[in-house]
């Protein structure tokens, strides 16, 4: 039986906004100087993952002779620039504007810290005042990052909620592990690089956010929105 549905969570990269390809292209002109490649083998270890975990993976994985710190420093300026020009993935903003036009209540539980949040957010403060909670990266209360459960229970307790009641959509493995650990429901948004089968325990997976089907949560079906 599908459980009653009262907030949605969302991650953020990947999910409502197109910044893998962003993040990808940066971390390969770093790793290019090393004569190394960044491609979907380390990238699936990484993705959703907060970013002093995933440069460890990156550098380990590489065999980069700098210090993820070091390689955190490299990107940063970089990184900024270009995440100021991110755009929504496809169905996120109509979906996310349904529910805040049906009084649902919704936030984001993203591993981004502050700087790089606030650069794609830039573009998108209007939309992004449709969120009741934002959970960054680096939020004072989050201990353990993704796949922990930490930060979505955060999120749920901020949004008032049981973890029973929240519907978390996620694009990442670690995520859909986190959500899980948390009690929460998950529909998994996959990236087409990475294999189904690291999300066979979702409790949905969709190709896009275009695909999801509010009614067999319980919720308002999709209008027409402007």
């Amino acid at each position: 039986m599908t459980p009653k549905i009262s907030c949605l969570i969302y991650d953020l990269d990947g999910l409502l906004l197109d910044t893998e390809s962003i993040y990808t292209d940066v971390t390969q002109k770093i790793v290019g100087e090393y004569d190394k490649v960044f491609d979907w083998s380390i990238k699936k270890k990484i993705i959703g993952r907060k970013s002093n975990h995933a440069a460890k993976i990156i550098v380990e994985s590489l065999n980069l002779p700098i210090t993820p710190q070091e390689y955190l420093n490299l990107r940063k300026d970089d990184l900024i620039e270009q995440l100021k020009d991110s755009q929504p993935m496809p169905g996120a903003k109509k979906m996310t504007t349904h529910f805040f036009q049906n009084g649902i209540k919704q936030g984001i539980a993203t591993s981004s810290a502050s700087p790089m949040f606030d650069a794609k957010k830039e573009k998108h403060k209007k939309w992004f005042s449709q969120f009741n909670v934002i959970v960054r990266g680096d939020d004072p209360e989050l201990i353990e990052g993704k796949p922990a459960p930490d930060i979505f229970l955060i999120a749920a307790k901020r949004l008032g909620f049981a973890p029973s009641s929240c519907l978390v959509l996620e694009d990442a493995p670690s995520g859909v592990e986190a959500a899980l650990s948390a009690g929460m429901s998950v529909v998994a948004v996959p990236d087409s690089h990475i294999d189904h089968y690291y999300y066979n325990n979702a409790s949905q997976v969709i190709s896009s956010l275009n695909e999801f089907d509010p009614k067999y949560w319980g919720l308002p079906k999709f209008q027409n929105i402007d």
